[in-house]
């Protein structure tokens, strides 16, 4: 059970990426009230535990019902995560997401809001925290999990919306510490990581399929 905790552990954290999802946090709570800043980044990972638990727990009769086997969705996900590992290794995953950043506090100044526009469902519950490839993992993690397995799964993927949940309230204090360029080589190594685990899931999609 350890192993398969830390397996989804590694498997959740790399996906979700709490370091990633940190200084995009701090640039669209900047012009909030400490306050506000702690509603949203609450809110934002409970709205995502709710997306992420659900289709944890329905991903499996959800494939049924649409007529999709376990292992082609294995070899899906698995090409899904691999192109986002991709994208942290060459950082155009951070690009992409400090330009939403950026667009959603142009709308706020052009605005004139007297206060700042709700993030928490959109960008930070979906999709940065709750995108396609951690909810593909989701599915993946518990889809062959049953009884204490599925607990387990769902205790490590817990962990790290907690983990994600602190480095939120903290990200203001985090990005003065990491800055930039140590952000960039966090977001590097695990890329790394995620693109083995990803082709580690098309391996075992394809040898299952094909009886190997």
């Amino acid at each position: 059970m350890l192993a398969l905790f830390l397996s989804a552990f590694v498997t959740f954290f790399v996906v979700i990426d709490p370091p990633g999802c940190a200084p995009i946090f701090a640039s669209l709570t900047r012009e909030g009230s400490p306050g506000w800043r702690r509603q949203m980044a609450f809110r934002s990972v409970v709205i995502a535990a709710i997306v992420l638990i659900l289709f944890a727990l329905a991903g499996s009769p959800l494939l049924d019902a649409l007529g999709i086997s376990l292992d082609a969705f294995r070899v899906a996900g698995g090409i899904m995560l691999f192109l986002i590992a991709l994208e942290m290794v060459f950082e155009k995953r951070t690009e992409r997401r400090e330009e939403r950043a950026e667009e959603i506090h142009r709308r706020q100044v052009e605005q004139h809001r007297a206060e700042p526009e709700d993030i928490s469902v959109f960008p930070m519950a979906i999709p940065m925290i709750a995108g396609p490839g951690s909810i593909a993992t989701a599915m993946l993690t518990t889809s062959h999990s049953h009884g204490t397995g599925l607990l387990v799964a769902l205790a490590a993927l817990i962990c790290v919306l907690v983990i994600m949940l602190a480095m939120l309230l903290a990200s203001g204090a985090i990005m003065r510490v990491l800055g930039d360029k140590l952000e960039a080589m966090i977001t590097r190594i695990l890329g790394v990581l995620l693109a083995a685990l990803a082709a580690q899931y098309v391996i075992d999609g394809i040898k299952a399929s094909f009886g190997v």
